[in-house]
């Protein structure tokens, strides 16, 4: 739920309500003390709907001027963003990056990717075993037991919409350089990824 955005009006209502009763404090809207609560009303109106915005913009999701204070807490901008990344796709990184990797686990991968903005699977490959091997499978070594595969589309077209962009974000953009760039940094340290996109 937001918090109420509340009108100049309403702060000189509140103002005028706060004053004592009597002759000497009219509250007319030609008095000079209406006019002089009428001067500071738009102040706080102003100030209100800042903390309010704050409220939207302490969250990584929804960052927009705090974006730099996120960054640089989370080790951002990375290399992996490439020269001039939008708005939104540095907001996924954030969001990525705050969230986290739950483990190593398939499940947990694919969600980090996803906060990136990248729909992916995994597939895991395991040494062949007599007895657990059948017709057709492949006859992976022991180094296959420390692969996987991160299966992506060629491209991942990112457009611009209404709202989540800023002035200077081009109308779309697309390529898998900053799904392979994380993907590296919170793959196991033993595991070899590959990438394969079709």
């Amino acid at each position: 739920m937001l918090a109420p955005n509340y009108k100049a009006a309403d702060f000189l209502k509140a103002l005028q309500g706060l004053m004592p009763r009597g002759r000497v404090w009219p509250r007319d809207p030609d008095a000079v003390q209406t006019q002089v609560l009428s001067g500071l009303a738009p102040s706080y109106e102003r100030a209100t709907a800042r903390a309010n915005y704050l409220l939207v913009d302490a969250f990584p999701a929804t960052t927009y001027e705090l974006l730099p204070e996120w960054e640089s807490t989370l080790g951002l901008p990375d290399p992996c963003a490439g020269v001039a990344p939008t708005i939104a796709q540095r907001q996924a990184q954030v969001l990525a990056r705050f969230v986290g990797v739950g483990g190593p686990t398939i499940q947990s991968l694919t969600a980090f990717a996803a906060n990136l903005g990248y729909t992916v699977t995994i597939t895991q490959f395991v040494e062949a075993r007599a007895g657990q091997m059948r017709a057709g499978d492949a006859c992976n070594g022991t180094a296959w037991s420390y692969a996987w595969q991160v299966n992506a589309p060629l491209n991942t077209v990112t457009i611009a919409t209404a709202g989540a962009m800023a002035a200077g974000d081009p109308l779309a953009s697309w390529g898998n350089s900053v799904l392979e760039c994380e993907m590296k940094a919170v793959m196991p340290a033993h595991t070899i990824p590959i990438f394969s996109y079709t």
